[in-house]
């Protein structure tokens, strides 16, 4: 699949387009509400999704299904990861109508950070094909953990990234609304909203390590990875505001995200031997997250009556 560089510009151009759409509609200081962030969320998912159909055409039935199983595996992390941001929210108690400004610039940070990690896992993978063996054991590694970790925890006071912040960052006492440096007593210094965003975007790149070698798993194409991860990123931060309100709700997704993880460690160890075809790829993510969603929900249902 050869993408020619002007369409790498016009892709990135317009999701930056995007990413101002939803910044022009959310750019005040009110709270984000239920029902708006269930209808953003319903918008950039339709995005994603649809965004199959321009690859179908594009470049046939089979790439378009490396697509969508990379978005589904990387939404499906993403929600996961939400877990973790609403714990560091919570923590830094973070004012509710700032929480969108700072999700917005930490995943503008997601973006340029995972497209350095998928051109250098590209890179890898074309210049070594053993990169593949290892990136299949670490996503074994990664499921293993996932599964037996149980509940996450989140201890952002031991964050050696905030602890280097704070030292070399004269900072305020607090928040100062929205912005995130503040000039007191003459020096410019910055706020506790930008040291929230300095730990967001750590623990991102953390996430990263994860969700790219699970999408080369299933494609090879560069431009298919970055494409899944923008427009799963995209939706996240009114996904999050939605998933905040029922954090505790789906009790087994990590457990479908460890069997997700440790399906696709085991094809990308096995690729040489048995080449799995990208529909019974697709088959399994989608139904493994499904299960483990309706497992999730008639357990609370259960545990209510």
């Amino acid at each position: 699949m050869v993408v020619h560089p002007w369409i790498w510009v016009v892709f990135v151009v317009g999701i930056l387009v995007l990413l101002g759409v939803d910044l022009f509609f959310h750019d005040d200081e009110r709270e984000v509400s239920m029902r708006q962030a269930l209808l953003w969320s319903a918008f950039w998912v339709s995005l994603g999704l649809g965004f199959t159909l321009v690859v179908w055409a594009w470049h046939g039935p089979t790439v378009a299904g490396e697509y969508i199983a990379g978005y589904l595996i990387e939404y499906s992390l993403s929600v996961d990861n939400i877990f973790v941001f609403v714990m560091l929210l919570s923590y830094f108690v973070v004012p509710p109508q700032q929480q969108h400004r700072v999700l917005f610039w930490g995943f503008i940070g997601a973006l340029v950070f995972r497209a350095a990690f998928i051109g250098l896992g590209a890179a890898l993978l074309h210049a070594f094909g053993f990169m593949t063996y290892i990136f299949g054991a670490f996503l074994l590694f990664t499921a293993v953990r996932m599964a037996v970790q149980g509940e996450v925890e989140v201890h952002p006071e031991r964050s050696l990234t905030l602890r280097a912040f704070r030292r070399v960052m004269p900072m305020t006492d607090g928040y100062r609304g929205g912005a995130f440096f503040a000039t007191e007593e003459g020096r410019r210094r910055a706020t506790q909203l930008l040291a929230v965003l300095v730990v967001i975007e750590a623990t991102d790149i953390v996430f990263a390590v994860d969700s790219i070698p699970a999408i080369f798993a299933v494609t090879k194409h560069a431009f298919i990875v970055f494409s899944s991860n923008a427009f799963a990123i995209l939706g996240l931060r009114s996904l999050y505001f939605v998933v905040s309100g029922m954090v505790r709700r789906f009790k087994y997704l990590q457990i479908g995200l460890a069997v997700v993880l440790g399906f696709v460690g085991v094809k990308m160890l096995i690729t040489r031997v048995v080449e799995i075809p990208i529909w019974a790829s697709l088959s399994v993510v989608v139904g493994v997250l499904a299960i483990s969603v309706i497992a999730s929900l008639v357990a609370e249902r259960t545990q209510r009556g």
